[in-house]
C-alpha cells in the first residue's frame, strides 16, 4: 500500500511538473496572439510583437520587437518601437483575479512624434482607445440582448509597481505646410503604483496610463523642436523672399549640378 501511495504522489508530481511546463511553453505564444489581436482593436492600428519570453517558476520575462503602428493619415511608418523590455512578476498571482507585476524595464524606446500643425500621432492613438473604451479604460461591448441574460466574463485585472522608460529617443516629423525632422532624447518615465487597490487595473487602462505620459512627455519635449522647424522654415522663406539673398540662387545651382551629373 505504502510503495502504491509512493508511485502515485511520484506520478503527481510528474505530471505538475509537465504542466508546469507545457504552461511555460504555451503562455509565451499565448501573450503574443493576445497583444497582435487585443491592441489594433484597442488602439486601431496595426501592432506587431516579436516574441515573449515568460518564466513561470522566478516570474521573469522579456519582450522582445514591439511595434506600435501609425493611425491613418500620417506618414512616418509607426508611432513607437520597443528593441527589449523586461519584466518581474509575482508567479503566485498569476493563479488570481489581480496578477501583480513587480516591475516593467522599457529600454531605449524609439518614439516618433508626428505633427501635422492639428494634432499628433500619439494623441490620435490615445484618442482613438478612449473611443474604444468610452474613456475609462474599460472595453466598450454590445448591449445584451433580453434573451442572453449571461454576463460578460470580466477581465484579469493588473497591478504593476514600478513602469520605467530610460534612454528613449524622439524622432519629431513636422507636416503639413512647415516640414522638417530632428531626434531628441525622450526624458524618463517612472511611474508607480498602479492598479495598487483592490479592483487594480484593466489592461485597457493600464495601456492608457502609460501612452498618456509617453505623449505628454514626447510632447513636452518636442515643442521646442518643432518651434526651431517653423523658425528655419520661416527663415528660408524670408532668404528666397529677399533680392539680396544667395539661397534662391545656391538652391538653383545645386539642382543644375544634380541634372548635369544626371
Amino acid at each position: 500500500m505504502e510503495k502504491l501511495i509512493i508511485r502515485l504522489l511520484i506520478a503527481l508530481v510528474v505530471v505538475i511538473i509537465l504542466a508546469v511546463l507545457a504552461a511555460g511553453l504555451f503562455m509565451d505564444g499565448i501573450i503574443k496572439r493576445g497583444v497582435e489581436t487585443f491592441g489594433p482593436k484597442l488602439t486601431k492600428v496595426d501592432i506587431k510583437l516579436q516574441s515573449v519570453s515568460l518564466s513561470l517558476l522566478s516570474g521573469a520575462g522579456t519582450i522582445k520587437g514591439l511595434l506600435v503602428g501609425n493611425p491613418e493619415g500620417f506618414k512616418t511608418p509607426s508611432a513607437i518601437s520597443v528593441g527589449e523590455a523586461t519584466l518581474a512578476l509575482k508567479p503566485g498571482s498569476l493563479l488570481s483575479d489581480k496578477i501583480v507585476i513587480k516591475t516593467i524595464n522599457v529600454q531605449a524606446p524609439e518614439i516618433t512624434f508626428e505633427n501635422d500643425l492639428r494634432q499628433n500621432n500619439l494623441s490620435k492613438i490615445l484618442s482613438n482607445m478612449r473611443e474604444t473604451t468610452g474613456a475609462g479604460g474599460k472595453e466598450l461591448t454590445k448591449p445584451q440582448e433580453p434573451s442572453q441574460p449571461k454576463e460578460p466574463k470580466p477581465s484579469r485585472k493588473l497591478q504593476v509597481d514600478e513602469f520605467v522608460i530610460t534612454g528613449g529617443r524622439i524622432h519629431v516629423s513636422a507636416t503639413g505646410l512647415v516640414q522638417g525632422t530632428a531626434t531628441i532624447p525622450l526624458p524618463d518615465i517612472r511611474l508607480h503604483d498602479l492598479g495598487t487597490g483592490p479592483d487594480g487595473n484593466t489592461p485597457a487602462e493600464l495601456t492608457e496610463l502609460v501612452l498618456e505620459e509617453i505623449e505628454k512627455q514626447a510632447a513636452q519635449a518636442a515643442s521646442g523642436a518643432v518651434t526651431d522647424i517653423s523658425k528655419g522654415a520661416a527663415n528660408a522663406v524670408k532668404d528666397l523672399a529677399n533680392p539680396g539673398s544667395n539661397t534662391l540662387e545656391n538652391v538653383t545651382k545645386g539642382l543644375g549640378g544634380f541634372l548635369k551629373k544626371k
